[in-house]
């Protein structure tokens, strides 16, 4: 198959997944440790938000903390958690732009929230829904991925170029193909920084945009349309990015593939593949760094990389009992199993956020909780 056909292929099972469709007590975990492995902090505690407690049917896309609050965005509107509860579910009955949410962006200062949907772009504030599409505003395109805010700025990924809304003068400013260097206009995701930001394109690898020089510089996959890495650490490792992520604490930036996991220091690329790391998978859906740690959502599970010691964890769900099941592999090629009496309520992952030392996981099927539990001495 060529890289044509393969981009194409890629992309209809990426709408595939995108597309709203009409269906698709905790126990702490009694593994023994191996003598002489250090056993990091785990989640093996998982409670998981589904049907059977309020929460829609189908996939959840993405998911944001905002304090004790929690947003997630589904093929079935916005849900609203407090207290650890589904408080409420949004639709566009309610005055959301889009059933299918995408991205949500959470303003610190006013408490508005910024939501992305199939729909358009809707701004959340004093209990009602406005509005942005792109037949009533700047908005570039109505298919709206990604949503960042940066001070004043509202950046926005769209299927036709990014956005950026200057929420003070209401000003919109569109970077497509004709004024940056896309190779296709289609953006998935985007992560800021102080002076930069960084976007993640389908078949444009990594635009990063300087806010002071207003330059742009791309990140693309020296091999071009090859699907094979002939060299480890080159650059890049494929073109098709799902998304971005820019760690302050490291100045790294990773960006997810479909091929696999890219992180740059400003320096050196860091690339994993499974066939050389603990990665549950080379499809990933998204990634988010934080301290030395790195977070894959792939298509068979969570994947965790500690920077520091080269060690990964998965997380998955075991198909046919439906227990947790973790594997460790350490930097040295050795491996470690551990069973948890609860699980990921599924193993399509699609983002993941952080309250505290938790993390909430966005799944196909529901939406999961994963309580950080030390390890006993």
């Amino acid at each position: 198959m060529n890289a044509t056909k393969i981009t194409s292929v890629l992309r209809r099972t990426l709408l595939s997944v995108a597309l709203p469709l009409t269906a698709l007590s905790c126990v702490r975990a009694q593994a023994p440790v191996p003598n002489g492995v250090v056993q990091s902090a785990l989640y093996t505690k998982w409670i998981n938000y589904t049907p059977a407690n309020g929460f829609p049917a189908g996939e959840v896309y993405c998911v944001a903390v905002d304090g004790q609050r929690v947003w997630a965005g589904t093929s079935h509107g916005l849900v609203l958690l407090e207290d650890g509860r589904v408080s409420k579910v949004f639709s566009t009955d309610d005055g959301l732009a889009g059933r299918a949410v995408m991205s949500i962006a959470i303003d610190k200062e006013s408490g508005d929230v910024w939501v992305g949907t199939f729909g358009g772009l809707s701004l959340y504030s004093g209990g009602k829904f406005k509005n942005y599409t792109n037949l009533t505003s700047g908005l570039a395109n109505d298919l709206v991925y990604g949503v960042a805010l940066q001070g004043q700025f509202l950046w926005v990924a769209t299927a036709a170029g990014v956005n950026r809304l200057d929420t003070n003068t209401g000003s919109w400013s569109i970077f497509n193909e004709t004024n940056a260097p896309f190779n296709e206009p289609w953006a998935y995701g985007i992560s800021v920084a102080q002076q930069k930001v960084y976007f993640a394109v389908w078949g444009g690898g990594v635009l990063a945009y300087d806010l002071a020089k207003e330059t742009w510089k791309p990140f693309t996959d020296p091999d071009g349309e090859q699907e094979l890495v002939l060299y480890r650490n080159q650059g890049l490792i494929h073109n098709i990015v799902s998304s971005v992520s820019y760690n302050p604490d490291t100045k790294t930036f990773w960006a997810s593939t479909y091929f696999g996991l890219s992180g740059y220091d400003g320096r050196n690329w860091h690339n994993y593949l499974t066939k050389d790391s603990g990665l549950a998978s080379n499809f990933i859906n998204a990634v988010q760094s934080r301290g030395d740690d790195v977070w894959a959502s792939t298509q068979s599970g969570l994947s965790q990389l500690d920077t520091r010691t080269n060690t990964w964890i998965t997380y998955s769900r075991n198909q046919k009992t439906g227990r947790g099941e973790i594997l460790i592999t350490h930097a040295d090629g050795s491996k470690q199993q551990i069973a948890t009496e609860t699980s990921l309520a599924h193993n399509y992952i699609l983002n993941t956020a952080f309250q505290g030392g938790d993390i909430w996981v966005a799944t196909a099927q529901g939406l999961s909780r994963g309580i950080h539990v030390q390890p006993k001495e």
